[in-house]
């Protein structure tokens, strides 16, 4: 939706790309003059961003601030002008993304200035390269630009913030000299003071409707100069923009009824036949200021309101007025490709805090495949960047990061910004500081650590724009859900054996004991969490490494219980596990080892579950909720198994359930060790060998899933444990089994012969 004040720039902005029709043809570079205005525009717009940096240079935060407007505008002007001088672009480009870098790292403020002063001397050359020399000696060329700054300048103060004010401020100020330079010879309006005066009232924080009023004095100028035609609705606007001071006159006069009467026809005589029209373009905008004429100021004069809301009443609908009457002008205009859904040119003003965002992975599925192509091949280029480093050849590194960038990342901005403009610019700014950091031949370890956090930035990346998918969210609410079930069910069915045999062998006064334990163990399983969780998160640049040695970790023990289980599928033997705990509580006498029992049963699964939940968090981004909801499930489906066991005495089918758990348990030790190996390769402590094309390319979330990577070590890794596991199941049901049917048919054959004997 188009706030009411984006409709007023909206039309304003209509009317002046219209107010060229003079000049109907393109010239050579496939521009036409509407696009040339606001190419020259965006150019001063940097301009006067990089004033306010050097103005800003000893606070920081502010500096930071636009020197991040100015690299959202880069690609604005970087585009058109690759068209005439690619290699003018980069370096253009290239120099303005750095900028929030550079004071990122805290250079030296000489060194910023000349950084700001070589942009400056690249805008000067962009302008010239692109605009043709005829549009940039026409007056009415430079109104329009005039009037794109004063719309953007309108836009930015209505922000109401810091950046907003500066930013407005600066582009009046940059707009007013233009004015002075280009177009006051030509102009009798004389509206240097204009300019001025609009200054002035934003340093103080004036009245937003205030200073839109200022601006759009030397608006409807620059419009006059450009050559726009008035509109049919004119005479309705202009006559309820005189009745409406006469109304106010006449309440002060005291003549209530006279000003109901001028009242009425304003609405009726007028206003009314604006309706159509306008509630065609902006119904909300028609039934506002139908509201305030028809309905509020009647009953304000019949009310007997002060001179004061009266005036302020009138003065807000005047405003709006001046909305509609733009919007209507505009309207009248009817030039196809002039405007977007949100105005010309998107982009134009430029403020991170002022995107809409869209939802993640809310882009086509083409762009998905394409991000993730160009994904691969920065991939490729940052392994190729950290190559070339170490062996000494720092130009081809530094070309090679160029590009990654350059000839990749930008594209990948496209689908991105729309979805998280505040993460795409601090990707850049990690581009900007690998390069900063080749030039100035830093460690190898340096650039490795940049290389290090673009590589965590490429995957947030496409996790922002492919989404979650359906797949990978089943994966991580089942493979949750499995693990809560699993890690819970030995302890409530060890809880259930030992309370079943306390009630049986008549010794109830241990039951609250074994309750104690279960707390104990549940405390300390919370504590295990808050801490693994607070060590994750001050891990900073070794995060990666933690997450390694955690999916690991999680392989270790998965891999152990999994087998530990096989082991124990068959029910006999199940059984004779339990009864053999249970004997060595009972047989002491003592409380505090059914305590202790109780607490080991539940801790050693509630650590297990910790860790290979931090495993699982550390991988399920933007999952977190099936994460979640698996393991609420799961929990749940434990107290359903404990009720049917001590409630109904039913028993369950383990071997069945076991023979599952053993088989999730062996899925998450594959997911997990290719995890593992992929987060210590991007910790930059394992060799990657790229496998791009020769096995399929998951997603990054299905990836984290399913612990499949296009790299060699990881499937290396995965297909060795796999391995490791039919051997395993092979040995413990079919050769082993086998031998064990062998070993007793040879003892019956023994007996029997004995028996004959």
């Amino acid at each position: 939706m188009i706030s009411m004040a984006g409709h007023k720039i909206l039309a304003f902005l209509v009317v002046g790309l219209l107010a060229f029709s003079f000049l109907k043809f393109d010239y050579a570079s496939g521009l036409n003059v509407q696009e040339y205005a606001v190419f020259a525009s965006n150019i001063e717009k940097v301009s006067a961003q990089l004033a306010v940096v050097e103005q800003n240079i000893d606070s920081s935060e502010d500096a930071f601030a636009h020197a991040s407007i100015v690299g959202k505008l880069a690609s604005q002007i970087e585009k058109p002008l690759r068209e005439n001088d690619k290699l003018l672009a980069d370096d253009l480009y290239l120099n303005l993304i750095d900028l929030p870098a550079l004071l990122k790292s805290g250079a030296k403020q000489g060194a910023i200035i000349s950084h700001i002063s070589d942009g400056k001397l690249l805008l000067d050359k962009a302008a010239i390269a692109v605009i043709p020399n005829e549009l940039r000696n026409d007056h009415r060329f430079h109104a329009q630009v005039i009037f794109l700054l004063l719309t953007d300048a309108d836009n930015q103060y209505q922000m109401a913030n810091n950046e907003g004010y500066n930013s407005a401020i600066a582009y009046v100020d940059r707009a007013g000299k233009i004015y002075s330079e280009k177009v006051a010879d030509i102009d009798n309006a004389n509206l240097e003071e204009s300019f001025v005066n609009i200054i002035e009232k934003m340093r103080v924080n004036a009245d937003y409707n205030s200073v839109t009023t200022s601006i759009s004095e030397p608006q409807r100028e620059m419009l006059a100069i450009a050559g726009a035609s008035s509109s049919e609705h004119d005479k309705y606007f202009a006559e309820i923009k005189s009745l409406l001071p006469q109304v106010v006159e006449q309440y002060r006069m005291g003549n209530d009824a006279k000003a109901d009467e001028l009242a009425i026809k304003v609405y009726l005589d007028n206003f009314e036949y604006l309706e159509p029209p306008l509630a065609q373009h902006n119904k909300e905008l028609m039934l506002t200021i139908e509201e305030m004429m028809r309905v509020e100021l009647r009953e304000m004069i019949r009310n007997g309101a002060t001179q004061e809301d009266i005036e302020n009443h009138v003065q807000a609908t005047l405003a709006k007025l001046d909305e509609a009457e733009s919007l209507l002008r505009a309207r009248m205009f009817a030039v196809e490709g002039a405007i977007d859904g949100d105005g010309y040119s998107n982009g134009n003003s430029i403020s991170i805090e002022k995107y809409e965002t869209k939802p993640i992975g809310s882009a086509e599925e083409g762009a998905k495949k394409e991000v993730m192509s160009h994904i691969d091949t920065i991939r490729l280029k940052l392994m190729a960047t950290l190559e070339d480093y170490q062996d000494g050849n720092y130009n081809s590194a530094f070309e090679n990061a160029r590009s990654a960038y350059l000839d990749s990342y930008e594209f990948i901005e496209i689908p991105l910004n729309p979805i998280d403009p505040n993460f795409t610019l601090e990707t850049e700014i990690k581009f900007a500081e690998l390069r900063n950091v080749i030039q100035e031949r830093a460690s190898y370890e340096d650039v490795q650590a940049k290389v290090v956090e673009l590589r965590k930035s490429l995957d947030e990346s496409e996790r922002l724009v492919t989404g979650p998918g359906m797949v990978a969210p089943a994966i991580a609410f089942s493979s949750s859900f499995s693990i809560m079930f699993r890690e819970g069910l030995e302890s409530v069915l060890i809880i259930g054996a030992i309370l079943t045999y306390i009630e049986a062998s008549r010794n109830e006064k241990f039951k609250k004991h074994v309750s104690y334990g279960i707390i104990l163990a549940i405390i300390a399983t919370a504590i295990t969490w808050l801490v693994s969780s607070f060590v994750i998160s001050i891990s900073g640049a070794n995060r990666e490494m933690i997450e390694a040695i955690a999916a690991l970790s999680a392989t270790g023990v998965l891999f152990y219980v999994s087998f530990w289980i096989l082991n124990k599928i068959e029910t006999k033997k199940w059984i004779e596990f339990v009864k053999a705990k249970v004997w060595q509580a009972t047989t002491t006498g003592s409380a505090m080892v059914f305590v202790l029992l109780a607490f080991f049963t539940v801790y050693r699964e509630g650590f297990e579950t910790v860790l290979f939940y931090q495993a699982m968090f550390s991988f399920a981004k933007y999952m977190e909720y099936f994460v979640l909801l698996g393991l609420v499930l799961g929990l749940g489906s434990l107290l359903v198994i404990y009720y049917v066991i001590r409630k109904l005495g039913k028993k369950l089918p383990l071997k069945v359930l076991f023979a599952l758990t053993m088989g999730v348990g062996a899925y998450l030790s594959i997911a997990f060790v290719g995890n593992g190996v992929r987060s210590m390769q991007e910790a930059g402590y394992l060799n990657i060998t790229p496998l791009f094309g020769v096995i399929p390319r998951l997603d990054i979330n299905l990836a984290t899933m399913t612990g499949i990577h296009p790299t060699l070590e990881t499937l290396v890794a995965q297909i060795a444990l796999l391995s490791v596991y039919i051997v395993g199941v092979l040995y413990v049901l079919v050769w082993r089994s086998r031998k064990e049917k062998a070993i007793i048919q040879a003892r019956k054959s023994r007996a029997d012969i004995d028996e004959s004997i």
